[in-house]
């Protein structure tokens, strides 16, 4: 299969080509590198042993994702491309709206105008929103938290109208719940430009010494220890439920959710305990107040997803800690290595 990757330099499409090109899938990526790090493709390189056609392209930019389209003959796409951190987009709502929903329309148009129907689509489990009964099936209520949420449930609701305007279309939304770790190799994992929005690159930091201290945003949830509690998944589980996704879009039509979790919640202190047990490194870490827009609780069931994709989440804790400590010293590694060329 040839297959359009858009945002595949980010930390979950990044993981997700490796996975389809370790499969014998052609990948194009087509990514603004505005959110990521271009050093990313030539991981992907190493690691699979094979060559990536690329594209430096917004999403939004319509010219620039008509001549991809127009150079290519893809299968399906695969769509990663928005802006993610739920604290960032309750201060900047409207920055979030445009980017998120200007993405995705675009291209659906151009999909449309070069009869390419098949899409897998990064969702999020912020679409479910505050919810007091878990696990959280796909029929759940949706009614997001945070505009993050809302910007994917609106993208969400245009794949449900094209599915029922047109039986051309197939379409698998991917709910992810909270994707952590790295690639095995050690040479590729999450790479977040700033501080942080997301809990294991802020451990790893603060195991590393490149921050002071890890801070937890709640410690008064109605939780078994006060902390927020997720559903944490491995980036190589959520990697290979794309795979599942595109095998099952090669012979169902229409408009198809899935939850892609482990099924197994996780208060962040359990989290820190099990990084500590794994490591050995100690984290220090401080108490915050609540961040605007989570939510107390939030795991999958996983059930549809093991049944209509044959998928299910195989690495445990441990993997997902081992894993996201070895690329954090992979990290420390090259920046050290920058400064002793600069000096």
């Amino acid at each position: 299969m040839e297959l359009l990757l858009l945002g595949g330099a980010g930390y979950v499409g990044s993981h997700t080509a490796v996975e389809l090109l370790s499969a014998g899938s052609q990948v194009v990526i087509a990514d603004s590198f505005e959110g990521g790090n271009p050093d990313v493709i030539s991981r992907i390189q190493t690691i699979t042993g094979k060559l990536v056609r690329v594209y430096q392209v917004d999403g939004r930019d319509r010219d620039g994702m008509e001549t991809v389209f127009r150079e290519n003959h893809f299968d399906a796409v695969l769509h990663f491309a928005a802006l993610k951190a739920v604290g960032e987009s309750v201060r900047e709502p409207l920055r979030y709206y445009r980017n998120n929903l200007d993405v995705t329309l675009p291209l659906l148009e151009t999909m449309e105008r070069h009869g390419v129907y098949r899409l897998v689509f990064s969702s999020s489990a912020a679409v479910y929103g505050a919810k007091e009964q878990m696990p959280l099936t796909e029929d759940a209520a949706l009614s997001p938290s945070n505009p993050y949420g809302w910007s994917k449930l609106m993208a969400e609701q245009m794949l449900r109208d094209v599915c029922a305007a047109s039986e051309c279309w197939a379409v698998c939304a991917l709910r992810y719940f909270n994707p952590v770790g790295a690639h095995e190799s050690g040479l590729m994992g999450e790479e977040p430009g700033g501080v942080p929005g997301n809990l294991m690159p802020c451990l790893t930091q603060a195991a590393s010494g490149k921050r002071e201290m890890l801070h937890i945003f709640g410690g008064d949830y109605p939780t078994r220890d006060g902390t927020g509690v997720r559903d944490y998944i491995h980036v190589m589980d959520l990697a290979k439920g794309h795979a599942a996704a595109l095998s099952y879009l090669m012979g169902h039509a229409g408009y198809n959710a899935f939850n892609l979790g482990t099924g197994r919640p996780l208060s962040v202190l359990e989290l820190i305990s099990a990084f500590e047990e794994a490591t050995g490194r100690p984290i220090p870490r401080v108490m915050d107040s609540r961040r605007p827009g989570d939510v107390a609780v939030c795991w999958a069931d996983t059930e549809k997803a093991r049944r209509e994709l044959g998928w299910q989440a195989e690495r445990s804790v441990e993997d997902m800690c081992r894993d996201a400590w070895r690329w954090q010293r992979e990290l420390d590694r090259e920046a050290r290595g920058r400064e002793n060329q600069e000096s």
